[in-house]
């Protein structure tokens, strides 16, 4: 079928992206689904700091390629050997696909199962095809299996799971990548329990999910840190109880002193350097910092290791919030349905393909937390 898409030829042009126009939209081909695969309809898909760093060529892909790897929709097709999913059933996507069978993924960490990444590496979906092409006959590659800037979408079975049809889908899409990534960290990774404290340093979409869970696990208290001071208020109207101001030399001493010592668990949800090395900084003895964002592929940091010793210090990942899709979307739609997590707050605007390029100079600019491409719009 023919349909259209926004394909990115080459990573690393230059901003205004509104400009360069690195996301180009033209008709593509989408080949039908075939075994363990389904066609879906992609009613939205979130613009994510991911996808800008695919476009920034922090982590190199296969070109040309279509991104958009947070997602819901409407399934449309099913391949053969796909018996528990219908057309007309609503599915959120999942960016990293699992094979079911490793020893990550028969231990409850399909998140980081390598057969995932080895398919995304290559740019072909978990089943070892692409379905997708140019109309000279151009393979276009796939991203993280999904490839959602697009009309539609052939997925594979697992790369997706069924939810019930009240749940807006807009609201579902944002499920797919900041709400697992950002809630997951709180939840699985943190294990944050009732009445202990959490800092979150950066608040974008991953980071306000952080805090919406934060909230819901009945933290006492909650440090929110940006360099964006309209997000500060945004996450003291929605939870936090004390707000730094990243930008400040003085910042990780402030929340030192205001929090005698430290918290014990810091969430580190940007992707940078500096938040990560802030992050370490105000965690307390004997704590914990989780890193749930995203870098440049070649970034370091460096700590103290005495430190880390004598002061039982732990730092660790968190890869799409340590999830197992098929358990914790439903446990996270649930808090959704008693407004626990109010991802809907988090939506800036819904967009078309022509408002894709300047999209991207938004979230680069921080001042937007969720855009939703609306394909079909």
């Amino acid at each position: 079928m023919r349909m259209k898409a926004a394909v990115l030829f080459e990573q690393g042009k230059p901003r205004p992206y509104a400009t360069s126009r690195p996301m180009v939209v033209e008709e593509v081909e989408l080949d039908p689904p075939g075994p363990g695969e389904m066609l879906i309809e992609v009613a939205a898909a979130g613009l994510c700091h991911s996808d800008l760093s695919t476009i920034e060529n922090q982590r190199p892909r296969p070109l040309p390629i279509v991104i958009g790897h947070e997602g819901a929709g409407i399934v449309r097709e099913v391949g053969a050997g796909v018996t528990d999913v219908k057309p007309g059933d609503h599915v959120i996507t999942v960016f990293a696909p699992s094979c079911g069978n490793c020893r990550y993924c028969v231990r409850g960490r399909p998140n980081i199962c390598p057969t995932g990444n080895a398919f995304r590496a290559a740019g072909q979906l978990p089943t070892g095809t692409r379905r997708l092409r140019r109309l000279d006959g151009t393979p276009i590659n796939h991203n993280s299996g999904l490839s959602l800037f697009a009309q539609y979408a052939v997925v594979a079975r697992r790369s997706a799971v069924k939810i019930d049809k009240d749940i807006p889908l807009d609201d579902a899409a944002i499920f797919g990548c900041a709400v697992m990534t950002g809630a997951g960290a709180v939840l699985n990774t943190a294990r944050l329990e009732a009445g202990e404290g959490v800092a979150v340093v950066g608040l974008g979409g991953v980071g306000m999910n952080a805090l919406f869970a934060a909230v819901a696990a009945g933290a006492e208290r909650i440090v929110a840190v940006d360099t964006n001071p309209r997000k500060l208020e945004l996450a003291k109207q929605w939870g936090a109880t004390d707000v730094f101001l990243a930008g400040n030399e003085d910042c990780a001493a402030q929340v030192r002193e205001a929090t005698e010592g430290g918290l014990d668990t810091v969430i580190e949800t940007a992707g940078t350097v500096p938040a990560m090395q802030l992050a370490i900084a105000i965690t307390a003895r004997g704590g914990s910092t989780i890193s749930a964002g995203l870098p440049n592929i070649n970034a370091q940091v460096s700590y103290l290791h005495a430190s880390m010793v004598s002061e039982e210090r732990s730092i660790r990942g968190s890869y799409m919030g340590s999830c197992v899709p098929e358990r914790d979307l439903p446990r996270l739609l649930g808090l959704y349905r008693r407004g626990k997590l109010p991802v809907d707050r988090l939506k800036t605007s819904h967009i078309t393909f022509d408002q894709i390029n300047e999209g991207f100079d938004l979230l680069s600019d921080g001042s937007v937390l969720r855009q939703m491409l609306r394909p079909n719009a």
